[in-house]
């Protein structure tokens, strides 16, 4: 296969980790990022620790902007930066460049529709444990690196041959006919646990036995949320998910509070609320968690 020119806006636990194995597996990376980060990346490329892919290193080139087209941009930025992060990459310089971005949450697929072509944004889910621990170096920890990839506007042959070339890189890659489906199964999932473990301060295994109860009005309320939007709901499965999860879990807006950085609040519960609001659906559990996370400061 002909190998690609891939730009990576964010090269964090994710972005980097996929940028890493991208260019080990022969493609063209560039890193966007802050002229800190980038110079580190020019310098010493992008080290990967990972069980399950070996560490290594890989060369990547790396600047604060787009400044040529490239085939495909990988967004790997938290939704609390996508604003500043799109000024990266200007909508002249993507040119035909198939736009995937791996975010929380269900309403960035619209922002980015409003700054690039409709038909080159391909949303994907991703299920990693993947984490910077300094500029350029990432920590994988999972054994498992899954991307379901969709674009309901997109051309079926170019998510296959990106699905394709994902998978040789490393995680098992497959390309989802629904892309509402896709997004709405993670966001159904994401919130319930973030959401709580946040406003407790405890990892997965404190929420799920002391605030049960709570945890199941969540789950049920999400299921809904999702049914009327067109995804899926199964509120029993999503428990069993979570009982079979370690009890040290903790969510990725958990650290986010953890650490002082800004957290996805909006992005999750708040889409949350305004797509149950559209629908007519009630929500209280959700909408008390998020007014209690907004009034601690979040």
């Amino acid at each position: 296969m002909t190998n690609l020119t891939v730009a990576i806006l964010g090269p964090g636990g994710i972005g980097g980790l996929l940028g890493g194995l991208l260019s080990r597996s022969g493609h063209r990376v560039v890193c966007l990022a802050g002229e800190e980060t980038a110079g580190r990346l020019r310098d010493s490329g992008i080290q990967v620790r990972s069980g399950l892919y070996g560490d290594f290193s890989a060369a990547v080139e790396a600047d604060t902007a787009l400044r040529e087209p490239v085939d495909v941009c990988l967004i790997a930025v938290k939704h609390t930066s996508l604003d500043a992060a799109l000024e990266r990459i200007p909508a002249k310089a993507l040119g035909d460049a198939l736009l995937v971005p791996f975010l929380n949450g269900v309403e960035h697929p619209a922002v980015l529709r409003a700054h690039h072509r409709s038909d080159l944004v391909a949303p994907a889910v991703i299920r990693v444990e993947s984490t910077r621990v300094a500029p350029g170096v990432i920590e994988h920890g999972s054994p498992f690196a899954e991307i379901d990839l969709a674009g309901d506007s997109v051309a079926r042959e170019r998510l296959e041959s990106l699905a394709q070339v994902l998978g040789e890189a490393g995680p098992t890659t497959r390309v989802l006919e629904d892309e509402t489906a896709a997004l709405w199964a993670k966001m159904s999932f994401l919130a319930p646990l973030a959401l709580l473990t946040t406003r407790y301060g405890l990892p997965l295994g404190g929420v799920r036995t002391r605030y049960r109860e709570e945890l199941t009005a969540l789950v049920d309320e999400a299921a809904a949320v999702s049914r009327a939007c067109g995804g899926p709901a199964d509120p029993g499965q999503a428990l069993t998910r979570y009982d079979a999860f370690p009890a040290a879990t903790k969510s990725s807006m958990q650290r986010d509070a953890e650490t002082g950085r800004p957290i996805e609040l909006d992005a999750i519960g708040g889409a949350l609320l305004r797509a149950a609001d559209r629908h007519g659906i009630a929500v209280p559990v959700t909408a008390r968690l998020v007014q209690e996370l907004r009034a601690a400061g979040h």
